[in-house]
């Protein structure tokens, strides 16, 4: 596609600009952001989908720069915002954002205001320039590429959690605050424990054992608490080794820690209680091989079976070695 002296794509040969995607239908989750439910999630999926059905994702136009809203749970293949297996409930956010660089506004209305500046004699006020950088903005917009990008999140109703499929927890809260406004109101608070993790995960390191039914891998982040102190990060070491305890008993602890959940999953896990580089094993996902791929909405319900139960087991086995969550509600 030409492009245009700005540097954005020319439509104005009747060419479209295209999507940039930086996403695909997924089943299994990658990311954990967790939240509790401080008050029990009442809301069904006949409910829930007619909740979120005014907050439908739709397109940018010419002129808006980023659009946010539902969109279907199994992506192409679906055919609901809401897709649920017995009271666990699937949802998705889509978000589309127009990719208008500063530096393009920026040399653009540069070049308009010294036109100006020079054709007048005078120097622009800045009231002047913000009115020319708004009107550069939209002439550029319809040139634009546009990124979407999704986010779904998982409703458990039965451990009073939602948990969300980004290591962002900006993105997750996008995505709730989409959420309560859907639904009125929602009640949930950031996960955290009694005792802080990172002493948990220290004592874990310390004791070169973590308890059943996780077990330790080969990678770890230790912090000092200090202002002063540093970062050390391992990766593919042993961690029970000298070198990595002896930063433990200089005051540093461990701020993230691999670890693998029953033979199903590899994760590390975060003092602020994110879950990030969540890898199913091959081992587990084959659990569903049975079904094969001659019906794919089959093949997705099944594994959407699999991958809620697991991560239902996974959360609480956490809050049990964690010794609980904080009292906070």
């Amino acid at each position: 596609m030409p492009l245009s002296d700005s540097g954005l794509p020319d439509v104005d040969n009747g060419l479209h600009c295209g999507f940039i995607f930086d996403w695909a239908p997924i089943m299994w989750f990658k990311n954990l952001t967790v939240y509790r439910f401080n008050k029990p999630f009442s809301v069904d999926t006949e409910a829930l989908e007619k909740s979120l059905e005014d907050f439908t994702f739709s397109p940018c136009s010419s002129q808006d720069i980023s659009k946010f809203g539902f969109s279907k749970a199994l992506g192409k293949l679906g055919h609901t915002l809401v897709h649920s297996a017995g009271d666990r409930h699937l949802i998705c956010v889509t978000k589309e954002e127009k990719i208008l660089p500063s530096q393009v506004i920026k040399e653009a209305l540069d070049e308009k205001v010294t036109q100006i500046e020079d054709a007048e004699n005078r120097k622009l006020a800045k009231k002047e320039k913000d009115a020319l950088k708004d009107e550069i903005t939209t002439t550029l917009l319809p040139r634009a590429f546009s990124r979407r990008s999704q986010t779904h999140a998982l409703i458990l109703p039965e451990i009073d959690m939602i948990l969300v499929d980004s290591s962002s927890a900006a993105k997750a809260e996008e995505l709730l605050a989409l959420l309560r406004k859907a639904l009125g109101s929602l009640p949930v608070i950031p996960l955290s424990f009694k005792t802080p993790i990172e002493t948990q995960l220290t004592d874990w390191l310390k004791a070169n054992s973590a308890p059943a039914p996780f077990e330790m891998q080969d990678e770890a982040e230790l912090k000092s608490d200090s202002d002063e102190g540093g970062i050390v990060r391992f990766k593919q070491q042993d961690l029970t080794e000298n070198e990595v305890l002896a930063h433990i008993e200089t005051g540093k602890q461990v701020h993230k820690l691999a670890l693998h959940f029953a033979q199903s999953i590899a994760f590390v896990l975060q003092s602020d209680a994110g879950i990030k580089r969540l890898k199913f094993s091959e081992e587990f996902r084959a659990g569903n091989d049975e079904v094969g791929t001659e019906d794919p909405i089959a093949r997705l319900d099944a594994d959407f079976a699999l991958m809620g139960s697991e991560l239902i087991a996974l959360m609480n086995a956490l809050v049990e070695v964690l010794g609980g969550f904080e009292d906070s509600l």
